[in-house]
């Protein structure tokens, strides 16, 4: 399954969404996917869609948290969109530090954040 993560460029950016319930391996693999995929294609700005995840435990959002700093490092700014309530719940109960991680309600929101960060490291 995770060579077959969900996945779409929408010009510079990339959209990938996570689904399912998802084993600790197999979030690793999503990981490596991911940015091995923001590098192959220089992605300026990554979309997390998580809309379709209805449980995270802690290692599941530290992982999505990692893979957002990774993405800092290889140029790419990142946005998680689509958090359930019961999602965010969750993260603050577990006490899981997403300070770095920018959040959208939806990808369209998503993609005007990222267009915004973009702007503001150009101006900076």
């Amino acid at each position: 399954m995770p060579d077959d993560v969900p996945m779409m460029r929408i010009g510079s950016n990339l959209l990938v969404t996570l689904q399912g319930d998802l084993e600790d391996a197999t979030v690793e693999q999503i990981e490596r996917v991911v940015t091995r995929e923001v590098a192959r294609i220089q992605a300026r700005g990554m979309l997390i869609d998580i809309s379709g995840l209805s449980l995270v435990d802690s290692f599941v959002a530290r992982v999505i948290a990692r893979l957002v700093g990774m993405a800092r490092l290889l140029g790419a700014r990142a946005t998680l969109v689509g958090m359930q309530p019961a999602v965010a719940l969750t993260l603050v109960e577990l006490g899981v530090s997403m300070k770095h991680v920018h959040t959208a309600l939806n990808a369209e929101q998503g993609l005007a954040r990222l267009q915004g960060l973009r702007d503001d490291r150009l101006d900076g």
